[in-house]
């Protein structure tokens, strides 16, 4: 396969991830992706920030969240997000501290 078709289909994946989680399953909430899988929607647009900024582009954080949630980020948490128990916040913790670094 060559780099274009590979790149091609590397896009239309992370297309298919961003739209299962924008209009699919909204209710998926951030704390159980990042508690079970290790990152959540701010990790992906996190991750296209920085692609953005290894390519020359500048990108805020408020322009990649809301490419990856289809709508600015506070829209978002007030129409998805759910408060999180104890027991979640915590986890939570960990698995950003393992997955992402420490949290601000």
């Amino acid at each position: 396969m060559d780099d274009a078709t590979r790149t091609e289909l590397e896009a239309a994946a992370f297309r298919a991830l961003v739209h299962h989680l924008m209009v699919k399953r909204p209710e998926v909430q951030n704390i159980d992706l990042m508690n079970l899988g290790g990152f959540c929607r701010n990790c992906l647009s996190r991750w296209y920030q920085e692609a953005a900024a290894e390519r020359g582009i500048a990108m805020t954080k408020d322009e990649a969240r809301e490419i990856v949630y289809g709508m600015p980020y506070a829209t978002w948490v007030a129409q998805n997000q759910t408060e999180a128990d104890a027991d979640k916040q915590a986890a939570f913790r960990q698995a950003f501290a393992e997955n992402v670094g420490k949290p601000d």
